[in-house]
């Protein structure tokens, strides 16, 4: 029979080529020795960490420890690490958790870690499953607000046994901050898509971006502006952030939202600006003790708030830096989002914040160009509705649209009397043969003309009243394929 010792590397040595493991009695026939003794070096090699014992129904299984040295665990790998024994006292923190928790180890370590008040860990929550842990490591992501900001962590408590057989755990943080912040901004671009396309034109659209950028934003101030380029006026639309629009219509003496900023010019002289300047997320220092190049906020609000009411709106609201973006798309300026940030507060890496606010851009534009053809079809509508001749618009699809007062004086019928086509042609030319004939000349016509080509053919028209009137027709296809056709009543046939 082999010395304890021998006998003792003789197993780690068979069972580190059995990765399924072994049970007592074929390690007993693998070194041939007996049970006994084999038992009684397991059970040490298990104390000391050296073989992991499962249990597979019944039988006991011994494995090899797949173990990495703790010392260069705990220098290279960029987690923060904490070791704690069987009371929960801290025996290693790792470099990296010792910068995190900005403590020196020295004030740490030996300390349980509720003494430390070592944050993240000694949560209720984190302590919990500390407690919980024994046989099988325990993973679960926990969420920790800092002082500057929100953390998130992804948790692991391994159950651990040191080289003196003794019981502890090992916590492993790592920072998925960056990884939840991810998902979070693509939630919200995702959302904020679809809410623009869904807000009705009736909805204040700069109400619904200062109130999305204070979500993106919970400690900034923010106001956005519409751009009249016709004008060259800015005009205040909407304010949000904690209390700020109260105390500027206390400072103000009036509610700002409605201020008109006129200026004549801002690409002329003194501002200078252009488009590009306007794309990209500026900053703006209005106070600093480092030697900033510092900015005049009687400027930014282009010289119409008096400068002492500048100063006072900075003071009572611990404002130190100012961001500002256009809301602009196709070299069309329709506005400016600013954010006040307070002392010791700044913007960095917002690429969520630039996504929203070209999405916002794009909504306005097409809201935009969506009132200005809703205009444009009104004055349309109103001018065939003045118009001393009968006149009616047809679709595409063959749906009459619009037909004008003389259009109904002239033929007695309604909108809702011919729907369509297909029913004009049936109260029109009650008659059969006659009705085809003019179904005929109309298919013909249409398809020798050009876009805006007149196509004058003259018709006899049964009218609502049973009258048979003579009536030239001229039709004229428009860009957009719709038939836009005047009448004129004759004395031909």
């Amino acid at each position: 029979m082999p010395p304890d010792r021998e006998l003792a590397d003789q197993i780690q040595k068979v069972l580190r080529h059995k990765p399924k493991g072994m049970t007592i009695t074929e390690l007993a026939r693998a070194l041939d020795t007996n049970r006994e003794a084999v038992a009684r070096q397991l059970d040490i090699l298990e104390v000391s960490g050296k073989v992991e014992l499962r249990y597979i129904g019944n039988a006991k299984v011994y494995y090899a420890a797949q173990r990495v040295p703790l010392a260069s665990f705990l220098c290279f790998t960029k987690n923060l690490i904490i070791v704690l024994d069987n009371r929960q006292r801290i025996i290693q923190v790792n470099d990296q958790c010792a910068k995190f928790l900005n403590l020196p180890k020295e004030e740490i370590v030996g300390k349980t870690i509720q003494e430390a008040k070592v944050p993240v860990v000694s949560s209720p929550e984190a302590l919990s499953l500390i407690r919980e842990v024994e046989h099988e490591q325990i993973i679960t992501d926990i969420r920790y607000q800092g002082a500057d900001q929100e953390h998130f962590f992804h948790l692991q408590v391994i159950p651990t046994t040191f080289e003196n057989g003794e019981k502890g755990c090992t916590l492993v943080l790592e920072d998925i901050t960056e990884r939840k912040q991810y998902v979070r901004s693509m939630e919200f671009l995702g959302r904020t898509a679809w809410e623009l396309v869904d807000l009705p034109l009736s909805a204040d659209i700069y109400e619904y971006i200062a109130g999305r950028i204070i979500e993106l934003i919970p400690m900034s101030m923010v106001y956005v502006q519409s751009y009249d380029e016709v004008r060259h006026q800015f005009s205040i639309r909407a304010i949000a952030g904690r209390e700020f629009h109260e105390g500027l219509v206390e400072l103000l003496g009036k509610d700002p939202i409605g201020m008109v900023l006129p200026t004549d010019s801002i690409f002329e002289a003194p501002f200078n600006e252009t488009l590009r300047s306007f794309f990209t997320l500026r900053e703006f220092v209005f106070r600093s003790d480092s030697g900033e190049e510092t900015t005049s906020f009687y400027e930014i609000c282009f010289q119409q708030i008096p400068p002492e009411i500048c100063d006072a709106i900075l003071e009572r609201f611990g404002i130190d830096r100012f961001y500002c973006t256009g809301l602009i798309w196709e070299n069309q300026l329709f506005g400016l989002v600013g954010i006040f940030m307070p002392q010791g507060e700044r913007l960095d890496k917002n690429q969520p914040l630039e996504s929203f606010i070209r999405q916002a851009s794009i909504a306005i534009a097409m809201r935009m160009t969506t009132e200005r053809l809703s205009r444009s079809e009104h004055r349309f509508r109103e001018v065939m509705d003045l118009s001393p001749g009968p006149m009616s618009i047809i679709e595409s699809d063959g749906r009459y649209t619009h037909v004008n007062p003389e259009f109904t004086r002239l033929f007695g019928y309604t909108l809702a009397d011919i729907p369509s086509g297909r029913t004009w042609f049936e109260k029109a030319f009650p008659d059969p043969d006659y009705r085809q004939e003019a179904i005929d000349a109309w298919k013909y016509d249409l398809a020798h003309s050009a876009i805006g080509q007149i196509r004058p053919r003259t018709f006899r028209v049964h009218c609502r009243n049973g009258d048979l009137k003579t009536i030239q027709f001229q039709p004229v296809t428009l860009q957009d394929g719709h038939q836009y056709i005047t009448y004129k009543e004759t004395t031909g046939k």
